[in-house]
């Protein structure tokens, strides 16, 4: 027996929260991937950048941390629970309905947690570049103060002989 389903069937409750329970996981998915893929791609430049600043084994837990934190900024970022709330909770305006789900509009919400889950990562992202360059320029100050200390030091143990007449010539 084949059921003939209509083109445009009436959305009923349980209809509505597993289509809204699927946008959801959807969302989730997407945003994973997205932040996963900024993440592979950003992974080795960020650890040559805390392998220069930070030379102790610690500079691999703070490439674990910066991954992590790009996965819980980009999914919590692509993932916006209070936008697709509209879908699922009466607007609180006379006469209102909620709004439906349809394929345009999963389109469009699948675009939006692309695009929000890039500009998250990107925050997270710009931060850590503007910590570590300001990092790297205080390791550099501090390697050229103290290549200068060794050289003053170096000076200081050898005799300096002053020229003397005969050396002029």
């Amino acid at each position: 027996m084949n059921a003939v389903l209509p083109l445009n069937p009436s959305p009923t409750l349980p209809n509505r929260k597993c289509m809204f329970l699927t946008l959801l996981i959807v969302t989730f998915v997407v945003a994973a991937l997205v932040a996963s893929i900024v993440a592979w791609v950003f992974a080795k430049p960020a650890d040559q950048i805390l392998r220069r600043i930070i030379a102790d084994e610690i500079g691999s837990a703070w490439r674990r941390y910066l991954m992590f934190a790009l996965f819980v900024v980009g999914i919590s970022s692509g993932v916006r629970i209070w936008d697709l709330e509209k879908y699922i909770t009466k607007p609180p305006i006379k006469d209102a309905e909620v709004v439906q789900l349809t394929s345009d509009r999963w389109v469009l919400e699948v675009y939006r947690t692309i695009i929000e889950t890039l500009q998250g990562v990107a925050q997270v992202l710009l931060v850590f570049f503007i910590c570590a360059r300001v990092a790297f320029v205080i390791v550099r100050l501090y390697e050229l103060s103290k290549s200068q200390n060794g050289q003053l030091a170096k000076q200081a143990a050898s005799p300096t002989i002053p020229p003397t007449l005969s050396s002029i010539r």
